[in-house]
């Protein structure tokens, strides 16, 4: 039923740039729109918002905000947007930067606001700096209040257009757990524009790969990411976002223990309580193979997994898609040599043991509790049902 999503369908042209995509998002988690600059994920942005008007459809949780003789103006669409670069008022404290989308919001509105103050100020710790002026925020900071601006607009749909890409790297690592919080806290829809494959990793759910003005494939983040038909899989850095759940901390040495359908890995992380959710990430390049369990190795975790596919990586290389188990549980992928396929003679549907030289949580603890509605196995999220 479409009153669980968003639909998008637009196409025109604008100067010598065609635009014809489509694609839908769940009325709750992050959608990445991924691709490489000029490939119209910002035009798609922008025609949600009605900033442009491009023939097509649009609804939104069952609303119908464009569709034929019908075009809601900007104004009156319930959407954040939060740019690039923090828009501020300069002359308004934090406070009053906060205030102005929230005041304009529940002018004339029945109840209370969706999202209030105090717990915007407390999603994005923005306490300290409420009475200081925007001339005095770092970059990260400003974000957040540009951010926090947005929120308090009481949005039904956050679009947020490269919002890291004017940081810094260490403002970008001071802002993602908030980003991170507010994914995990608040049951809102949140289209995400990026050409930064790590951050869509991180923050991502489901993905939206546009290439050329048209969406080449859409789907949970796993799923595109180990598809080896899509050019991820050619890619040096290609890595698999898995989801797990904190089983407890090892007394002897702290890693922390994971259950990962049904085998254990384990990973250096901070505290995590037993029961939480978390993103696992593992890069092809940190996955070997073996036909037998190794019996005396410094590597820790190795996984029962079963071949799906091989895939060509270059004139040396191949990428293995692999699927947990026997094959029907969350996938991965290895890079390994073509004088290894060789030798170990590998082939789709054999069983082997992937051996994973390194894993790391691709979010910070309490990632989201989010499962796609078909209970796929290779969703980023799999924990119980909202």
């Amino acid at each position: 039923m479409s009153g669980d999503r968003i639909e998008a369908a637009f196409r025109g042209k604008l100067g010598t740039f065609s635009l014809d995509a489509a694609f839908q998002a769940p009325m709750r988690g992050v959608t990445a729109l991924f691709g490489p600059s000029g490939c119209g994920k910002t035009t798609l942005l922008r025609c949600i918002a009605g900033l442009q008007r491009l023939e097509g459809r649009l609804s939104v949780g069952g609303e119908i905000w464009q569709d034929g003789g019908t075009f809601l103006p900007p104004h009156r669409r319930p959407i954040g947007y939060v740019f690039q670069e923090a828009s501020l008022f300069a002359h308004r404290s934090v406070r009053g930067n906060l205030l102005y989308g929230f005041d304009r919001a529940m002018r004339g509105r029945d109840g209370p606001p969706a999202i209030g103050f105090d717990e915007v100020c407390d999603l994005l710790g923005l306490e300290r700096l409420i009475d200081r002026s925007p001339r005095h925020l770092s970059g990260g900071e400003r974000q957040r209040v540009s951010l926090g601006r947005a929120l308090l607009s009481q949005p039904r749909l956050l679009l947020m257009d490269e919002p890291l890409s004017a940081l810094d790297a260490m403002a970008k690592q001071e802002i993602l757990p908030y980003f991170e919080r507010l994914h995990a806290r608040l049951a809102l829809p949140i289209l995400l524009v990026s050409h930064d494959i790590a951050e869509v990793e991180r923050l991502a759910d489901r993905l939206v790969l546009v290439r050329g003005g048209r969406v080449e494939a859409e789907g949970w983040i796993n799923d595109l990411l180990t598809d080896p038909r899509l050019p991820f899989a050619g890619t040096r850095g290609t890595a698999a976002v898995l989801s797990a759940r904190v089983l407890g901390r090892e007394a002897g040495d702290g890693l922390l223990r994971l259950d990962l359908d049904g085998q254990t890995v384990l990973v250096a992380a901070g505290a995590v309580a037993p029961g939480a959710p978390v993103r696992l990430r593992i890069a092809a390049a940190d996955v070997s193979l073996a036909l037998d369990r190794p019996s005396r190795s410094t590597i820790l975790n190795v996984l029962h997994a079963r071949i799906l596919a091989i895939a060509e990586a270059g004139e040396t290389e191949v990428v293995v898609g692999l699927g947990l188990g026997g094959g029907g549980g969350q996938r991965l992928q290895a890079r390994i040599t073509r004088r290894s396929l060789a030798a170990l003679e590998l082939a789709a549907g054999m069983d082997v043991f992937a051996q994973i030289k390194g894993a790391s949580l691709a979010a910070a603890p309490g990632a989201p509790n989010l499962e796609c509605n078909e209970g796929h196995p290779s969703c980023a999220y799999r924990p119980e049902t909202p």
